[in-house]
């Protein structure tokens, strides 16, 4: 390839993805701005609709085009161009889309005059539906079935299952409601005051849920891309898990700073977070019947500070 993996680049994503060695990126992950007005240090978050969606169409024919024949291609997005982006994905860059995870986070949005957003879309998409890499046997993505777990059944594959899906409203109060196995992913999001937080970027993405994909669609020593580093989680993330890593960043800041948190671990250090959020999340105070009814959090993340 035209540009060295193992780093991060200062300039914009769609001139450097440019000198990328066509069909040398094994999975890209994109959590690009939202266009919703956020203010960003050097980048314009309110452009015209057409403007926007241009510009979407660019940077992601640039991601499909480094991709591998086999590469995957996961996009981060919010409800105003979820719909958009998917539509030019699949019907203008014809890729496959094998999944659309929802991503439900505590500490949503505050809203005073509609529902509070708690949730991202995370779009799961592949460019040939018979060549192409998931990991359906890495133990630190299956989870104990139901037949293991509640019934105990023999025929059971010991190896647990994959996740899928379900709706939820809070799950600290129901925790027996909201389990690993089910496809909306819970998972913090990564607020001022959790100790993952790196403080100089606003939209900082939980490292537990890049390892999931990452593990997912990816092996050791392949090359990891992402076009919007922002403070570096995706960069972070594959590099403790033992892959290449590609990223861009538009700020120079905030480039530095992701330079500063990858010279600071090593392949093979474990993420940040808890791979188990709902432990680590206190039930809302309630009557003592009721309390005795619910399996006791678990403080062990409370103590890290996550949720301080």
């Amino acid at each position: 390839m035209k540009i060295k993996p193992d780093q991060i680049i200062n300039g914009d994503c769609v001139e450097g993805m440019a000198r990328i060695e066509p069909g040398s990126v094994d999975l890209a992950f994109a959590d690009p701005p939202f266009n919703i007005g956020y203010k960003y240090d050097v980048y314009d978050d309110e452009r015209k609709d057409d403007d926007y969606l241009n510009w979407s169409r660019s940077w992601m024919g640039a991601v499909v085009k480094a991709l591998k024949p086999s590469g995957t291609f996961w996009l981060a997005i919010g409800d105003e161009y979820a719909a958009e982006l998917k539509v030019i994905a699949t019907k203008e860059l014809h890729l496959i889309c094998r999944s659309w995870v929802v991503w439900y986070y505590t500490f949503g949005v505050n809203c005073v005059r509609k529902f509070s957003r708690s949730h991202a879309h995370l779009f799961y998409f592949i460019k040939d539906p018979k060549h192409f890499t998931f990991n359906a046997d890495d133990p630190a993505i299956r989870i104990p079935s139901a037949r293991q777990l509640v019934y105990a059944d023999a025929r059971a594959n010991p190896k647990g299952r994959l996740p899928d899906d379900m709706w939820i409203l809070r799950p600290q109060d129901l925790p027996e409601g909201f389990r690993p196995e089910q496809d909306t992913w819970y998972f913090p999001r990564v607020c001022g005051t959790f100790k993952e937080r790196k403080g100089w970027h606003g939209c900082q993405m939980p490292e537990q849920l890049l390892g999931r994909i990452i593990r997912s669609c990816s092996h050791p020593g392949e090359l990891v891309l992402d076009p919007f580093a922002g403070s570096g989680t995706t960069l972070s993330v594959a590099k403790k898990l033992g892959r290449q890593y590609l990223g861009f960043e538009l700020s120079k800041e905030y480039a530095e700073q992701v330079n500063t948190r990858l010279a600071s671990i090593k392949s093979g250090d474990p993420l940040d977070g808890t791979a188990e959020p709902l432990r680590s999340v206190p039930a809302t105070p309630d009557q003592p019947r009721q309390r005795r009814q619910r399996s006791t959090p678990q403080p062990d993340s409370l103590s890290r500070g996550l949720f301080a």
